[in-house]
């Protein structure tokens, strides 16, 4: 087991790649505004959040009606090279999920939920696209991926400081993109107690042998990341948090041999850690998609663990 320094200063190291890490200032929440929630028992309101001083960064805020301080799922939306499409996943759902959109199976759970447009998306769509937009922030010494976490790193504090949230009782979720916002945030973030990933658990080294490396958006690169960092030794800074790992067989993303190699990092240090329960990797018979037994088992590890 690895003293708290080092864990710390891994992380440190961690966001130093990624471009640097959280700005100092704390967000702010600009504006909110309610708005009429398609789901029986909720509100629904959005918001306007300042997370990086750049740009303003939309957000949908979803909460079970007339409950005090629930517990807060950060929901991270996918990428599908859909850029309309960003925060109203939550509410819209998309082809690869399960036809109930994550934002009622979580209200009904009792639980609160907080989806941002990730850089790109939505009302953040930019004229240049993606591609352009990635090389101009790696020429000046940043990444996108950086920058997306960073945001979803202040929306959370904005939340806990704002929002009228549990926060020792903080999750995140996601699927594809998602999925890599969730293990990524959750390896970065302590203060997030639960992960849930789908789709996503891509062990970088066994994609590169596979091909299935361009599969992931030019977004997602981190010059230098493989000479300090693993899949494995990123996902190694969460335990011993619960994490939930959900993937398909078939899924050209998550070669299985990768995914065995991260299965079995994991589960030997949750075991070192005294958590052996708390991380669980399952493969489903499926491709990149969201199966009704993964809706089972994501809700089930939230109610177990959140």
């Amino acid at each position: 087991m690895k003293p708290a320094d080092d864990i710390e200063a891994a992380r440190r190291d961690l966001w130093s790649l990624l471009g640097g890490g959280p700005r100092a200032n704390r967000p702010v929440l600009v504006a909110r505004e309610m708005l009429a929630s398609p789901f029986a028992g909720t509100t629904l309101e959005r918001l306007v959040l300042d997370l990086n001083g750049t740009e303003p960064v939309p957000a949908l805020f979803l909460r079970p009606e007339n409950v005090a301080r629930p517990p807060l799922v950060v929901y991270a939306h996918a990428h599908g090279n859909r850029y309309d499409l960003g925060k109203s996943e939550l509410l819209a759902g998309r082809p690869a999920l399960q036809p109930e959109p994550y934002g009622k199976a979580l209200t009904d759970a009792g639980y609160a939920v907080l989806a941002i447009d990730s850089w790109l998306f939505e009302e953040r769509q930019r004229p240049e696209g993606e591609n352009a937009f990635t090389k101009a922030r790696l020429l000046e010494g940043d990444t996108v991926w950086g920058m997306m976490l960073r945001d979803t790193h202040a929306a959370l504090t904005l939340a806990i400081d704002t929002l009228d949230i549990d926060a020792r009782r903080v999750a995140i979720l996601g699927l594809s993109m998602g999925a890599s916002m969730a293990w990524w945030s959750a390896a970065l973030d302590p203060r997030t107690k639960v992960c849930v990933d789908l789709c996503c658990m891509t062990d970088f080294h066994t994609a590169i042998r596979s091909g299935g490396l361009d599969g992931h958006g030019l977004y997602y690169s981190v010059p230098g990341l493989l000479k300090r960092f693993s899949t494995s030794s990123i996902n190694a800074l969460t335990a011993p948090r619960p994490h939930l790992s959900l993937n398909g067989r078939r899924d050209p993303l998550t070669p299985e041999d990768g995914l065995a190699t991260v299965d079995a990092t994991m589960r030997a240090l949750y075991g070192e850690l005294g958590a052996a329960s708390a991380w669980r990797m399952e493969i489903h018979d499926c491709g990149h998609e969201e199966t009704p037994a993964m809706r089972q088992a994501a809700l089930h590890f939230l109610r177990i663990w959140l």
